[in-house]
């Protein structure tokens, strides 16, 4: 069995300290992915060429004195929906099978000037709809602690690849949870900055006021490290905001800090083991000195039919070029440009995407916009009035990110309603655009030992604060350090 790599930090460390090349870490890599991945399932691309490749140029430059960027050398792995100029970004569709961009994503090329080796692409939930990953139409990425349970979604590749020590960092995308659920289930850190920290271009859309590119790492050090080379603005992304890369705040301990602890988090149907956990970890807030204040966000409740009223409404829209005429895949059908663009759009969609796109469509048309996305606009600026209220009171919020651990494969497949739940705590944050933040609080006892994820929410803005708190709670403890028995840190 191969030795799992470090984190990201300790392993620029190694390299700089001649322990280790940069091709000997990223050989290290693809063997792990070559030993271990056929069963788990995290990667779709491998780029092992020129992985390879840029690792070797990356040596002879600092043997020739180039001084080494804040990701030196470290391995990571991308989402399959991030543009990286001439490999294959599929978005986990048929529709986009074999698609190659043009052009290197903003946060992709900032990664790249970073000294980064981007090894590979992950497997995702069909364009990112979905809370499990089994929307893909190439492959399942199950879960590293219990490989019949789901991975999250809708970045579940990334999240699996960093929990078994494939990579040491990866990105994924965030519209509705789709990091933070994916990282709680399989015990790693996901980080969804506030909205515009990191720039969008060449993100492939789903829904354009709530996507985000958020990181995954095993320790929070490391996702500071990586927000720090991914924000800041860029003129390419007009949503992109006019702030400057942001700096990790120092703290030492939680005092002072009041958290608040929103009673809608925490409901009667909780599971009773997951919330024992969330109790012991927020004690554990409670003695590195912060205040736990209890706060109401009122509106919760309508944050999952909101979200998927927005957010459908936003697909639809965004999915519309995927016609046959420019991108992916084309069907003749009956010969007629109608019939190629219905027989195309038809063969290359999975279900779940045409269900999104259909309720887009019905929420946007006319007699029914007021009714539906007009009123749902509402709803969002309630949810934000929530959070603004409770921080009023409160510098941060604590709960669950979950309100399950992670659920058998298949088990909510025919029951949409009930996968759409999975985004019930992790929405509200992001219809308000905040940072929010899941770091590893616990395990809980099934058939398995599952994870279980701390969600952290800040103002807006507060990313550096958001941040800062979890490396200081996760630094008293040890959950973070816990490998999955599927890992190439634990026993197969």
């Amino acid at each position: 069995m191969s030795t799992s790599l470090p984190d990201a930090t300790a392993t620029r460390e190694t390299i700089l300290s001649g322990e280790r090349s940069v091709r000997e870490t990223v050989e290290a890599s693809l063997a792990q992915i070559d030993e271990l991945d056929g069963a788990l399932g995290a990667f779709a691309v491998l780029a092992s060429g020129r992985a390879l490749e840029r690792a070797t140029a990356l040596d002879r430059a600092l043997a020739s004195g180039a001084e080494p960027g804040p990701l030196f050398g470290v391995p990571l792995a991308l989402k399959s929906n991030m543009c990286w100029e001439g490999v294959e970004t599929n978005c986990g569709s048929r529709i986009l099978a074999g698609y190659r961009p043009p052009y290197t994503a903003t946060f992709v090329r900032r990664l790249l000037d970073a000294g980064a080796v981007p090894v590979g692409m992950t497997h995702m939930d069909e364009f990112a709809m979905g809370s499990s990953g089994e929307n893909s139409a190439f492959r399942t990425t199950r879960n590293p602690w219990d490989d019949t349970r789901t991975a999250g979604g809708s970045s579940s590749g990334s999240a699996a690849a960093v929990a078994v020590g494939l990579v040491p960092i990866a990105l994924g995308s965030d519209t509705g949870g789709s990091v933070r659920l994916p990282a709680a289930l399989c015990g790693v850190t996901g980080f969804k900055p506030t909205y515009g920290r990191i720039s969008r271009y060449g993100l492939v859309a789903f829904g354009s006021s709530l996507d985000q590119v958020s990181p995954f790492a095993r320790s929070v050090r490391d996702v500071e490290r990586l927000f720090r080379v991914l924000s800041g603005h860029d003129p390419l992304d007009s949503t992109s905001l006019l702030e400057p890369p942001v700096e990790p705040e120092k703290r030492e301990d939680l005092a002072g800090l009041r958290i608040g602890v929103p009673e809608e988090y925490f409901p009667p149907g909780l599971p009773r083991r997951l919330r024992a956990t969330l109790e012991t970890a927020l004690e554990r807030w409670s003695a590195l000195g912060a205040e736990l204040v209890e706060v109401s966000l009122p509106h919760t409740r309508y944050a999952v039919p909101t979200y998927y009223v927005v957010a459908t409404a936003e697909a639809s829209s965004n999915l519309a070029r995927y016609d046959g005429v420019r991108y992916g895949i084309r069907e003749p059908g009956d010969g007629s440009l109608r019939g190629m663009m219905a027989a195309t759009r038809s063969t290359g969609f999975g279900d779940e995407v045409k269900r999104r796109i259909l309720l887009g469509t019905y929420v946007l048309s006319g007699g029914y916009h007021e009714a539906w996305y007009g009123r749902a606009l509402r709803v969002r600026g309630l949810l934000a009035r929530d959070f603004a209220r409770a921080f009023e009171e409160v510098d941060l919020i604590c709960g669950p990110t979950s309100p399950a651990p992670a659920f058998p494969l298949g088990e909510r497949l025919d029951d949409p309603l009930s996968m759409y739940l999975s985004d019930v705590l992790t929405a509200p944050a992001s219809l308000a655009g905040l940072p929010a933040l899941s770091v590893p609080c616990g395990f809980v006892e099934e058939k398995s030992r599952l994870p279980v994820g701390l969600q952290i929410v800040g103002p807006r803005l507060s990313d550096a604060r958001v941040l800062a708190a979890a490396r200081v709670y996760q630094r008293s403890t040890e959950h973070h350090l816990a490998r999955p028995p599927f890992s190439a840190g634990g026993a197969a």
